[in-house]
């Protein structure tokens, strides 16, 4: 790795990055290694490699971690603090300003355009569940471990139950030896001494005051399902949508339809989808809820990559610990599958056309390969046509 970079540099990096980096997790993770890997040379092949794997196994957004681990190897905290900040707020104020728009005009929730998002949104998280699968359930054990998560979900989809069918799905990844992946050529970490214990307690430490009671709709309730919701979150920015939606709308402080509304517009501007987080919080609490949640969601991904650098040491040679993750991984394919039917299908699929609506749009998400930022608009101009 070549010499440490300024501030100013990861930053102005990674501002190009946060304006241009549409299509999700998977496509960050190429956009990043475009830049990183092949025209700058900040990491190797192997290096770049280990990273990736490192944040795919942490709970977390592990495209935004990714880019915070970037910019630490290349400029210490200050450079990750750059890579956090320049990637993350353009989205983020994106989903501010449409989260404080349908607050000016409540009525604009219950348009057609909204019906055509909410549709948008079934396909994508077919999709999510499709490619998820496909990667993370390669076997007959993966796949049932995923619809044995699924099926449990379903009858009992609590935050408490989601967290008890994904340790169910580890363990039995620990016990039967799930092939995991391969870990890689090693990673030169500048992290040492006492910091990532530090973190990996801080970590804790508020996780568990996240369980604390709260009243619905406080900052406190607010900071806590976010800080819950991004420390619990395998998988990526899909996934955290049955975590959030447990939250905001079985509590009643969003509705279904502004929820997957919010939702759907995620998938159309560029950064990572935590970013969602913006939105909820500003519908619950203006601009500084707005601030609040974002911070809180990914606050524990930050955390953990920090904790979790030096301990990729430990974990890549002890096959056991790593089989166990692979476990929580195929029952993460099942959360999803599970948040696909409620409350992505049941709140937005209720006729034929809707149905026709949803195949039409994962044949062009899928087959014709169409950029969701081109699809998310164009679906949300549909539906206002249709319904």
């Amino acid at each position: 790795m070549s010499e440490k970079a300024s501030f100013r540099e990861v930053f102005a990096i990674f501002l190009r990055l946060g304006l241009t980096s549409f299509g999700g997790p998977a496509a960050h993770l190429g956009y990043f290694h475009d830049e990183f890997v092949r025209r700058r040379g900040w990491l190797s092949e192997g290096a770049y490699g280990e990273v990736v794997a490192l944040c795919q196994l942490l709970p977390g957004p592990a495209s935004s971690q990714t880019g915070l681990a970037i910019g630490f190897l290349r400029g210490h905290y200050r450079g990750a603090l750059a890579a956090w900040l320049a990637f993350t707020l353009p989205s983020a104020i994106l989903m501010a300003l449409f989260a404080f728009g349908l607050s000016l005009w409540p009525d604009a929730a219950e348009g057609g355009w909204v019906s055509g998002l909410k549709l948008f949104v079934v396909a994508v998280v077919g999709h999510a569940v499709w490619q998820m699968g496909r990667n993370l359930c390669p076997d007959a054990l993966r796949q049932g471990l995923a619809l044995m998560v699924a099926v449990i979900l379903l009858l009992a989809g609590s935050a408490l139950i989601q967290m008890a069918a994904l340790t169910l799905a580890g363990f039995v990844g620990f016990m039967r030896r799930v092939p995991p992946s391969k870990a890689g050529e090693a990673l030169s970490l500048p992290v040492q001494g006492r910091r990532p214990k530090v973190f990996a307690v801080a970590f804790m430490l508020l996780l568990l005051a996240s369980f604390l009671p709260a009243e619905a709709g406080s900052m406190r309730w607010l900071a806590a399902e976010m800080y819950r919701s991004g420390a619990l979150v395998f998988g990526g920015g899909h996934v955290v949508l049955p975590w959030l939606q447990e939250g905001f709308v079985g509590s009643g402080q969003v509705s279904a339809d502004t929820f997957l509304a919010g939702y759907g517009a995620a998938q159309a501007v560029p950064g990572p989808l935590f970013t969602f987080s913006a939105f909820l919080g500003g519908i619950s609490g203006g601009v500084p809820g707005a601030v609040l949640a974002l911070l809180a969601v990914f606050l524990p991904g930050v955390l953990l990559v920090f904790a979790g650098l030096p301990l990729w040491q430990w974990l890549r040679r002890h096959e056991r610990a790593r089989s166990a993750l692979a476990g929580v991984n195929a029952g993460v394919v099942g959360l999803l599958l599970a948040a696909l039917y409620d409350p992505v299908w049941t709140s937005a699929v209720n006729s034929p056309a809707g149905l026709a609506f949803v195949l039409g749009t994962w044949w062009a998400l899928s087959v014709a390969r169409m950029p969701v930022w081109v699809l998310a608009p164009a679906c949300a101009a549909l539906g206002a046509l249709l319904f």
